[in-house]
């Protein structure tokens, strides 16, 4: 009785093979595309958009070096036409990720205040941003801070790493914040915020003040309070 069914079965097996709906196989590598297309274009999707991330890190931290850099080597004193010149640079690196408009750039000048005892600590003497992201500030300070006090004690940077200028050197310090814009779509890493920091030590200048030789109008200084770009300059 089951040989008999074997036998049975496989007849029906060999009359189903031999069928030419199963016989003709035209367009079976389109089907088969079909069914694979969308998860190799996601993939896809998914890689160009890890590549862009990668790439827009790669540009905050080379622009948060390049304007601490930038600032630490202007010698003898520094004016406010360099700080234009350094955010310039920092726009031209930034375009290809439209850094300026979604990004914000604090620079500060960190110096010992001259305090003693309970008051000794760092100083901000100046400080200088840049970009249109009115969402990001400075993490450790503003202009002023410790000027008399010890508000800045340990210097500036993240705990364990803090920065502190010594003697009558000054440390530019810079803060670099980014909200990514993202390739493809914000659902493969959502929102991404990309935060890089440097400091470089002052050369060769003992005068830290920030002049303003060209008599540039205060009010289009790049001030804290200002949110502009390159493009859209403070005004």
């Amino acid at each position: 009785m089951n040989n008999a069914l074997k036998s049975r079965g496989l007849k029906m097996v060999d009359r189903f093979k031999n069928l030419p709906i199963v016989q003709n196989t035209k367009g079976l590598a389109l089907v088969e595309f079909a069914f694979t297309a969308p998860v190799m274009l996601l993939i896809g999707m998914a890689g160009m958009e890890t590549i862009n991330l990668a790439v827009a890190h790669m540009q905050v931290s080379q622009i948060a070096m390049l304007v601490a850099d930038n600032a630490s080597r202007a010698r003898e004193s520094i004016d406010e036409a360099d700080i234009r010149e350094i955010f310039t640079g920092a726009h031209l690196t930034g375009e290809s990720i439209d850094f300026s408009s979604n990004a914000r750039i604090i620079l500060s000048s960190l110096e010992d205040n001259g305090e003693t005892g309970s008051d000794a600590g760092q100083w901000i003497r100046w400080q200088r941003c840049y970009g249109g992201n009115g969402s990001f500030a400075s993490s450790y300070g503003d202009e002023d801070d410790g000027h008399d006090d010890a508000t800045l004690a340990d210097g500036m940077g993240p705990d364990g790493k803090k920065i502190m200028a010594s003697g009558a050197t000054a440390v530019n310090f810079a803060e670099v914040v980014f909200q990514y814009q993202p390739l493809v779509s914000d659902r493969f890493f959502g929102n991404t915020v990309i935060r890089y920091e440097s400091a470089f030590v002052t050369r060769e200048r003992d005068d830290h003040v920030l002049k303003n030789a060209s008599s540039i109008p205060n009010g289009q200084l790049w001030k804290c309070d200002v949110y502009g770009t390159i493009d859209n300059p403070p005004s």
